[in-house]
């Protein structure tokens, strides 16, 4: 009777310790619906579901400069809770430094590096540009004629913008940026002539390129990618290479037992073939890194991309 009782009590804490990790989890995609890291947050929810990972996955879009507004109500809000989850990248690094935020990176628990992608430069099918070339001889003619349009001020589209217009020869203070919160309205901006270029990952224009809506000038990976009719900035003369990287953190305050939870289920995600599918379907590069490796990779990210940021003039 006494093995039994013991049993049923290893079997009743067996319990309670799983429940203590998330089955379930909320995901929020610190952006507006569209744009990269919704797409991210959807894609995980997909997967997360199909292969049995998660009993059940729910995305919430909180946009506004950055993913910084999102960030804070997640450090705020979420605290200790081991279901929630939120996506972020290159982008939000960039973000909490011009907007001064007061809640950085620092103040959450990171997970994973999940994907990179490859910036692309695009104009309406019916532009005059034609080229790299066209583009950069309109921006030393006159900086601000050139209108970008791209995500939030301070994230990966503005700082490629001001690194090619610096790479060659053009003041990048002087890049004429307009910021968008997410990837629909950047993308309707574009189509719609109301800025002269995108810029942003290659996946949000993806489909609107193959329909022949928009044209491809420059991607800017090292080498040429399978798939992609356009030279890399390197081919077109503009020394420029950059890639924005997604990640997913979980909430402050959890117990290493939890992380390590949630470090698994990501783990198991992004071995999946599912996960791979979507990889290749939206042209994002796997780039996943957990552990003590990307916490020293995102420090120093952190750093470099201070520095651009002060170089280009974004941050003094």
């Amino acid at each position: 009777m006494r093995k039994i009782l013991l049993t049923f009590a290893a079997m009743a804490g067996l319990a309670f310790s799983t429940s203590a990790f998330a089955a379930d989890y909320k995901i929020m995609a610190p952006a507006a619906p569209g744009g990269g890291w919704d797409q991210t947050a959807r894609t995980m929810q997909t997967v997360l579901q199909e292969e049995g990972i998660s009993g059940n996955v729910q995305v919430v879009n909180v946009p506004g400069a950055g993913g910084t507004i999102g960030l804070a109500q997640f450090v705020n809000q979420a605290k200790g809770d081991p279901s929630q989850l939120i996506v972020g990248g290159y982008v939000m690094v960039g973000a909490i430094l011009t907007n001064n935020s007061p809640v950085t990176l620092a103040d959450v628990t990171p997970i994973a590096r999940l994907t990179g992608e490859y910036e692309a430069v695009v104009v309406p099918a019916s532009s005059p540009i034609q080229s790299m070339k066209d583009l950069v001889d309109k921006l030393k003619a006159d900086p601000g004629s050139v209108s970008w349009g791209g995500g939030s001020a301070g994230g990966t589209d503005h700082i490629a913008a001001g690194l090619i217009a610096k790479a060659v020869g053009v003041d990048p203070t002087k890049v004429n940026y307009i910021a968008f919160s997410g990837g629909g309205e950047a993308l309707a901006a574009i189509l719609g002539g109301q800025v002269t270029v995108g810029i942003s990952g290659y996946g949000e224009f993806e489909s609107q390129i193959k329909a022949g809506a928009l044209r491809i000038i420059g991607i800017s990976s090292e080498k040429p990618i399978d798939g992609v009719d356009a030279p890399t900035f390197k081919d077109a003369g503009v020394d420029v290479t950059i890639q924005n990287w997604r990640m997913v953190t979980a909430a402050p305050g959890i117990t290493d037992e939890q992380k390590a939870a949630i470090t698994a289920d990501i783990e198991k995600m992004v071995q999946s073939k599912s996960w791979k599918d979507a990889l290749a379907a939206k042209g994002w590069q796997d780039t996943f890194l957990a552990g003590d490796a990307f916490d020293k990779q995102l420090a120093a990210d952190t750093e470099a991309t201070t520095a651009i940021l002060k170089d280009i003039g974004l941050v003094k």
